[in-house]
């Protein structure tokens, strides 16, 4: 089976709904694979046999979701931990910061990705640069809400002993405020999950992919098959990521903060 390529992608979206069936000659067009569909006898395929057609196809896209959900998590928690981090003290800076970024959080994500495509271009790019923009609001959030709510005694206690500012900081309030820090990210990561899916339109990584495949072949025997591989692919790698959070937060928390 040839894999299915970018190009090959692009091509397909713009069939009209419900046309597989119609199609013949479509070799030129879209590659071996889509050409293969055609002639199955009766038109007609089990999803077992689906599953064997598509499988490393579904495979590869699963795994570009996790990896794209999980750097942009990445690099939001860093940017918004830092953020909050300058800010926290100042009160009206601190609600100038969460109300920039809840604002970021309600642009409708397929018009962000359009806007960033005179920027970035087609494929990771657009879909990381937008995930990133709409992980900072819970992160920055709840770094500032933890920071704040550290115990005053234990800042007091900390300058007491002659820690600097920044060793109070790194020490004490970080440490006590990571649990609620570690939430924002894990709800940031759960909110990635179905916003990286609609990177598909601009030929982003990820299970979106599918998911559009099946769209543009509604009509078809394999219409359903394909989204719902995108919808229980994306259900397994929101499973995956709380999995790798509750692991983290074991890790990272300690015994006596867990309660």
């Amino acid at each position: 089976m040839k894999a299915l390529s970018s190009v090959d992608s692009n091509l397909v979206r713009r069939l009209p709904l419900g046309a597989l069936p119609l199609v013949t000659h479509t070799t030129a067009l879209t590659g071996d694979w889509f050409a293969d569909l055609i002639r199955i006898p009766g038109g007609e395929m089990t999803y077992r046999e689906f599953w064997s057609y598509y499988q490393s196809d579904l495979l590869r896209q699963m795994g570009e979701h996790f990896a794209v959900v999980a750097i942009a998590a990445g690099i939001a928690a860093v940017l918004g931990i830092a953020m909050s981090m300058a800010v926290y003290r100042r009160d009206g800076v601190s609600e100038l910061l969460i109300r920039i970024t809840s604002t970021m959080l309600t642009i409708p994500s397929l018009a962000l990705y359009v806007l960033l495509l005179g920027i970035t271009g087609l494929g990771w790019s657009p879909v990381l640069v937008a995930l990133t923009i709409y992980a900072l609001c819970p992160i920055v959030q709840n770094t500032i809400v933890g920071l704040r709510g550290v115990d005053p005694a234990a800042i007091e206690a900390a300058t007491g002993i002659g820690m600097l500012r920044w060793q109070t900081l790194a020490r004490v309030e970080i440490p006590l405020a990571w649990p609620l820090i570690l939430t924002g990210i894990r709800i940031a990561a759960a909110l990635l999950v179905s916003t990286a899916a609609i990177g598909a339109v601009v030929l982003g990584p990820g299970l979106g992919n599918a998911i559009y495949a099946g769209l543009n072949r509604i009509g078809s025997p394999v219409a359903l098959y394909f989204a719902l591989s995108g919808l229980v692919g994306a259900a397994i790698v929101g499973l995956l990521l709380s999995g790798a959070f509750s692991i983290i937060q074991k890790l990272t928390v300690s015994r006596g903060i867990r309660g």
